[in-house]
């Protein structure tokens, strides 16, 4: 068990665990001040409220509106669920994985737990950083495309983070891609005397942090990029 991990999620449960005590307390108060009946409905919605808003720390109480003689009708009585607090002693910083597995070790499950979580992080990448988001399709061909799409889309993805990898430049392709999607490329045009045009495709030269990058991918750009033949025609008709 990380002890930072440890530390970090007991810090997130006192906070939350605080949170709710300062609330109940000003509720508390609120309803023993209170010189007329409250709609005990209405309370229980707060109280509801405010445990859903905390829900890390709302199992630790246990909260109920007793009945009694005070103008407001009841009181509020909390009880706290030491259960609570001796399940978060053991299970804060850990992961508790249940399978109906049984004939797995323990170093099956987790791994196959981790190819879960590779799977859930595809559909993150592919709607985040690889802008492909999801589809309406009304044809099977055109669904089976979509996902044909996604899954080379991630196998790229997970290309680029093996070859950063092995460069010895740490596992965010992320980081790759937006340092490099500055490096662009721009036509410059230059008119003739027959009226024609000569047209180059030229790539912006790369910052000493983008070099860097490059010379450890092994990656040269070229200072000028040729035009696709199909590119041409269109081009010149659009002049």
């Amino acid at each position: 068990m990380p002890f930072g991990r440890s530390a970090q999620q007991r810090a997130r449960h006192d906070k939350f665990s605080g949170r709710i005590e300062t609330a109940l307390e000003r509720l508390a108060s609120r309803i023993a001040r209170s010189r007329k009946r409250l709609d005990r409905e209405r309370i229980n919605r707060q109280i509801g409220r405010t445990l859903q808003q905390n829900q890390r720390a709302a199992q630790r109480f246990k909260v109920h509106l007793v009945e009694d003689g005070t103008p407001a009708g009841f009181r509020l009585k909390v009880e706290i669920n030491t259960a609570f607090d001796d399940w978060a002693a053991l299970s804060e910083g850990a992961y508790l994985l249940r399978s109906n597995i049984s004939d797995w070790s323990d170093e099956q499950l987790w791994k196959a737990y981790i190819q879960l979580t590779q799977a859930e992080a595809a559909f993150r990448i592919q709607k985040d950083q690889l802008k492909v988001r999801p589809v309406w399709h009304q044809r099977s061909d055109r669904v089976e495309a979509h996902i044909l799409v996604c899954f080379l889309a991630f196998v790229l993805w997970k290309t680029l983070e093996m070859w950063q990898n092995r460069s010895g430049l740490g596992n965010s392709p992320r980081t790759i891609l937006e340092e490099l999607a500055r490096i662009q490329s721009h036509d410059i045009v230059l008119p003739t005397t027959t009226l024609n045009q000569i047209r180059l495709r030229c790539i912006t030269q790369p910052d000493a942090a983008q070099a860097v990058l490059l010379d450890r991918l092994g990656i040269a750009l070229p200072k000028r990029m040729r035009l696709a033949e199909h590119v041409l025609p269109a081009i010149a008709a659009s002049a």
